[in-house]
């Protein structure tokens, strides 16, 4: 896994070359808040080649913060990832590699009949139960996260990932009630733990899409301070000491999508650790921060819609570092107040420089940023 050291090391190697703020802390040390993320692409070797190339350039060039899912480009990114990481000058343990559990992956290519698929690979099989999915496709069953963790070990050639999310546990309040995917979030965290103890994570955490970005009576809604109330009560119970894991969220942040940073949703916990309902809500983002949590956030150029000319309100672009607008809508989710790193996938070389040199400019200071909403 990434250590303190290393991290810092390479922070010394190439932290004159950025903004003042471009390294932040994250995990055990300090690590870029541009990250690499590997969710786009067709699952074809093509694509394979241009990512592990383009992986292997971030590294290379101050990005070590890699983020990926055992689900995504039909379970291809992990292996891609792993090899860019393995094959790079860059020291394994200067590299924060993150990936995520929940959706059922594909065999490196969508099959024909997706509902067959997961019939024979992983009902028939045992891996995962019926009655444990949503959506047809989605689970956080402790079995099933193990099961998943070990393959994604797999994939990536890794003895351990440094942060493990369960990916979206929100899909499950389509089958389920809140307090029922609370519970299993504080099973899977149980399992999380242990392999926590065991050395195969660092920490782990939950990527979300709607979760903590929609109202609080959105039927996709969940409280921050009740899943993180789950993970201390599953530190309690598998770990030594008053101790746990539980250390960053992802979430979509951008231009567009301000919700985490403007939506007050989250009730601060009350004298019991959960969520207080006579509290009056903050943000998310203001949430985490004083919950001491990385926040990451993904889509933060819209998935490249921001990258065009006048997709950012001229207002709000006026405000914004960058020589184009992919460096300034960057920029913009690196700002907020409380956002540890943001993702950007790429695998052209072009994008990835293009990338990399957002980090040359300081974001808007926290001031600033709020001016830009008033």
């Amino acid at each position: 896994m990434a250590t303190s050291d290393a991290l810092w090391a390479y922070r010394d190697r190439f932290g004159d070359a950025f903004g003042r703020t471009y390294f932040r802390r994250f995990g055990p040390g300090v690590a870029s808040s541009v990250g690499i993320g590997t969710y786009l692409g067709e699952p074809t070797a093509a694509v394979d080649d241009a990512s592990r190339e383009a992986i292997g350039l971030a590294l290379r060039s101050g990005v070590n913060h890699v983020d990926t899912a055992v689900n995504y480009r039909c379970g291809r990114a992990e292996r891609v990832v792993g090899e860019a990481v393995r094959d790079s000058p860059v020291d394994r343990e200067a590299v924060v590699v993150a990936t995520k559990g929940g959706f059922l992956p594909f065999n490196g290519e969508r099959p024909d009949d997706p509902a067959a698929f997961v019939r024979d690979r992983y009902l028939a099989a045992g891996i995962v139960d019926a009655d444990e999915l949503a959506n047809g496709a989605h689970a956080i069953d402790p079995g099933y996260l193990e099961w998943s963790l070990d393959r994604s070990l797999d994939r990536l050639g890794l003895d351990a990932v440094d942060c493990y999310y369960v990916h979206n546990p929100e899909t499950q309040l389509a089958t389920r009630s809140r307090e029922a995917v609370y519970d299993r979030l504080e099973a899977a965290f149980e399992a999380l733990e242990r392999r926590r103890v065991a050395g195969d994570i660092g920490a782990y955490g939950v990527a979300t899409w709607d979760a903590f970005r929609v109202p609080e009576g959105d039927e996709r809604y969940l409280s921050l301070a009740e899943v993180l109330a789950r993970a201390e009560a599953a530190g309690d119970a598998v770990g030594p000491d008053d101790d746990h894991g539980f250390e960053a969220i992802q979430l979509p942040f951008n231009v567009a999508m301000a919700d985490a940073f403007t939506r007050r949703n989250q009730r601060p916990p009350g004298g019991d650790g959960h969520a207080g309902s006579d509290i009056d809500p903050i943000s998310t983002l203001e949430f985490a921060h004083e919950a001491g949590l990385s926040v990451v956030t993904s889509a933060s150029i819209g998935q490249g819609e921001l990258a065009n000319e006048g997709a950012i309100p001229a207002d709000v672009d006026a405000t914004l570092a960058g020589e184009t607008p992919a460096q300034r809508a960057l920029n913009f989710a690196r700002s907020a107040p409380g956002v540890t790193a943001s993702l950007v996938g790429a695998s052209d070389a072009d994008h990835v420089r293009e990338n990399v040199a957002a980090g040359t400019f300081d974001p808007l200071g926290a001031s600033a940023f709020d001016a830009v909403f008033e």
